[in-house]
């Protein structure tokens, strides 16, 4: 049977993204996700509901995220749930689901100052465009400076 694993999330930075590199040089960051949830309960009353991720990106992509994300930023991620398991150094045995970002893409509110590109003045920010005019890592090609 066929399996597939494909997670889509919008949330806010929790903390500044954590750079790295592995030994062989190959940028890895690290980032906490909140994302939340609001429904009505049974007796009327509004309830609210926040769900923490972990997330990991890795080479450019880490690089790009590093440069253009804060605390508190908003961020559409898509990417795959990935399974750690070790053992802590009491012997216990321990797990975490993360999820491993293969692309992302600006939304309102990361556009201009130090978290994104430049406005470009349509109310979009730096997301406004159509997704083959951005590169494959989600951030528009030009504003990339290399």
């Amino acid at each position: 049977m066929a399996s597939y694993n494909k997670v889509l999330l919008l949330g806010n930075l929790t903390r500044d993204p954590q750079l790295s590199y592995t030994p062989s040089q190959t940028a890895v960051v690290d980032l906490g996700l909140a994302t939340n949830r609001r429904w009505t309960g049974q007796d009327g009353s509004q309830r609210d509901e926040t769900c923490f991720v972990d997330c990991r990106a890795f080479g450019r992509l880490a690089e790009n995220i590093n440069k253009f994300f804060s605390k508190g930023k908003p961020i559409f991620l898509e990417g795959r749930l990935t399974y750690d398991a070790w053992t802590a150094q009491d012997g216990s045995k321990k797990s975490r689901l993360r999820v491993t970002i293969e692309n992302f893409q600006f939304l309102p509110g990361t556009g201009g100052g130090s978290a994104g590109g430049p406005d470009r003045g349509d109310g979009g920010g730096a997301d406004a465009r159509p997704p083959q005019d951005r590169g494959q890592d989600g951030v528009p090609d030009d504003e990339i400076p290399f």
